[in-house]
């Protein structure tokens, strides 16, 4: 046990690591293709550390504890990800839904914390993000569960293994319709354009982060980065075929984050009701019409 909890917070460091050293050379991808320098790769090490290293502000015993709460509840989800098939810390525990309730355990921290500010700004974008949670949830969970009933388990490395059993044949491809759809909601589990709507910095000050700085928003900072590897792996497990070995991981995760934020730098923000109209218009309607057609017809590519 003490090896595979030791295994899990490698993963966890792993996945920080990663994932902040890919959206560092995202920021400068996206510097060039708009014809500037752009900062070093490695800049967001720095920012962070740096934030590390400073005082910060407390406002009340549940704005520190709520920090705590958000980075724990994500790390202790990131130690449940499987990196390759054969690479998990808790073999059996790689469910899907062990993941939706542990990263509600982080996000409810954020929220706890931010809503314990007190500004206005704050609570507005806690109230957004859980409205935009909503919106993306139901689409991508009708998605999640066609793949559940077609490969006939939640493990992540069982998805993952159903796929390369047939030929590397990936969901993304097999559920073209479903593909788009986890497409979409994942640009909304990442707060990406065009669904900005809780961060919005021009409109509500990046709403939940507001208030933080020094020693909470470096937490916060590295919170964010584990969250987007946990949401990024999971798309590669479920709609790309997992990997064998962590070199095709490293590929499909660098390949998935990018498409994302180039798609993101090419839109503008929807106002938070946009969100959830569109949500419940076309990925909703895109998740369903996936569904029969797979469940009901078998009809699969």
């Amino acid at each position: 046990m003490i090896i595979n909890v030791l295994i899990g917070f490698g993963i966890a460091f792993f996945g920080f690591v990663l994932q902040t050293s890919v959206a560092g050379i995202n920021r400068k991808v996206i510097a060039r293709l708009q014809k500037r320098y752009g900062p070093r790769w490695y800049q967001e090490f720095l920012d962070i550390f740096k934030l590390l290293s400073k005082r910060s502000v407390s406002h009340g015993w549940i704005f520190d504890f709520g920090v705590i709460m958000a980075l724990g509840g994500i790390i202790a989800t990131a130690m449940f990800m499987p990196l390759t098939t054969s690479l998990v810390a808790f073999e059996g525990y790689d469910n899907f839904f062990i993941f939706v309730y542990l990263l509600a355990v982080g996000m409810l921290g954020m929220a706890m914390s931010a809503s314990g500010s007190g500004n206005p700004f704050a609570s507005i974008g806690v109230m957004r993000a859980l409205t935009t949670m909503l919106a993306y949830e139901v689409p991508f969970m009708i998605i999640v569960l066609t793949i559940i009933n077609l490969s006939g388990s939640s493990s992540l490395t069982e998805i993952a293994i159903y796929q390369q059993a047939l030929g590397n044949q990936w969901f993304m491809i097999a559920l073209p319709l479903g593909g788009l759809v986890g497409l979409i909601a994942l640009m909304g589990m990442l707060g990406k354009k065009p669904f900005e709507t809780y961060i919005a910095p021009a409109e509500i000050a990046s709403g939940p982060m507001v208030e933080y700085g020094g020693k909470q928003l470096g937490m916060l900072f590295i919170m964010h980065e584990i969250t987007v590897f946990i949401e990024v792996s999971l798309f590669v497990h479920l709609f790309l075929g997992g990997a064998e070995n962590i070199f095709m991981f490293l590929i499909k995760y660098f390949a998935v984050y990018t498409v994302v934020n180039l798609i993101s730098n090419v839109n503008g923000r929807l106002k938070i009701d946009q969100v959830v109209v569109f949500f419940y218009k076309w990925p909703l309607f895109l998740a369903v019409t996936q569904a029969i057609i797979a469940i009901y017809f078998g009809w699969v590519i």
